[in-house]
């Protein structure tokens, strides 16, 4: 058996059971740990599509990760509080509603944040995606009505149909579906028309224009589509911690979905999702141990960095690590 398809199909099956162990051993924060895990991997997975498929650089990811959680957050505020957004419209606990709002702003979001940014390259989008995540940041900040700095705090999840999204195992297992449900979306996509001119234009784009093909409309599209993966991973925190701040927007959480994609494995799809894993447990086994946990786990970064070009999952699934 090819070595790719027996650590997903292993992958698969440790998450599934994750919870059966959890309950065996009454290790509930082991449950949480992990959803936060699978949260985090949804958006790393997100990131990917723009710098392992795309070739696009985003210092501003986090932007549409924190739009998704405030979109939650302030309608959950004033479902709380029983006012009303701007005088006009009522806050909701319902996800049905909460979760596609999210996911559509983050889009939205996204595509301005493509219009800007996509007509330059290298390190001017960079800087550019930078920016423009700054600015809401800042916004969000200046928010008092929403805590300014302190952010959100919420009393209670979203209510979903069927589904009791305070018991740990529900939310644990919904989580799983939405990644599985998010990364086999990407995989169809990757490998699609869209996937494969965004493929070609990271590789040639000059040769791309020579065959009559504009690469900035893809662009665009494939910049929509990861920001609002982004911002349904962003609502889901939000649901996890039962905690909205600006924080979220920040540009070093984008730095942090950027070691986690690295980590894992550039344009793998799988490859995030055990970076984002790897980097939450090393966090979490070196902060019992120092306070200075960082120390530690840059060398070792650093070490992935050098010695493993095509991250963890590449060197487990070798030469097959490659998705598309």
């Amino acid at each position: 058996m090819a070595r790719k398809p027996l650590i997903i199909f292993l992958g698969l099956a440790i998450l599934l059971l994750l919870p059966i162990y959890a309950a065996a051993t009454n290790d509930l924060y082991l449950l949480s740990l992990s959803s936060r895990m699978l949260i985090y991997a949804l958006a790393a997975v997100s990131l990917d599509l723009l710098i392992g498929y795309g070739g696009m650089i985003s210092l501003g990811h986090a932007a549409f990760f924190g739009l998704g959680a405030y979109v939650g957050g302030i309608l959950a505020f004033h479902y709380q509080e029983f006012s009303l957004f701007f005088g006009l419209l009522p806050g909701s606990n319902q996800a049905l509603i909460v979760w596609p709002l999210a996911v559509l702003i983050s889009a939205l979001a996204a595509a301005v944040f493509g219009l800007i940014s996509l007509r330059t390259s290298g390190a001017y989008f960079i800087m550019i995606t930078l920016a423009l995540a700054q600015m809401l940041f800042f916004l969000f900040t200046s928010f008092s009505t929403y805590g300014g700095e302190d952010g959100i705090s919420l009393w209670q999840r979203n209510d979903f149909p069927y589904l009791d999204l305070d018991n740990r195992y529900h939310f644990y297992y919904l989580c799983l579906g939405l990644l599985v449900g998010f990364v086999g979306l990407c995989q169809r996509l990757v490998n699609s028309r869209l996937g494969m001119v965004i493929r070609a234009s990271k590789q040639n784009e000059r040769r791309l224009r020579a065959l009559g093909i504009n690469p900035l409309p893809y662009r665009l599209v494939w910049l929509t589509i990861a920001g609002a993966g982004a911002g349904l991973a962003g609502v889901l925190l939000m649901n996890h911690s039962h905690y909205v701040s600006p924080a979220l927007l920040h540009w070093t959480q984008s730095g942090e979905l950027m070691v986690m994609v690295i980590l894992g494995g550039l344009g793998t799809l799988y490859g995030p999702i055990l970076g984002a894993m790897s980097l939450l447990l090393l966090e979490e086994w070196l902060n019992q141990y120092t306070e200075h946990w960082q120390l530690v786990l840059g060398p070792l970064l650093l070490l992935v960095v050098l010695f493993a070009r095509r991250g963890l999952y590449g060197l487990l699934a070798g030469r097959g690590a490659r998705d598309g």
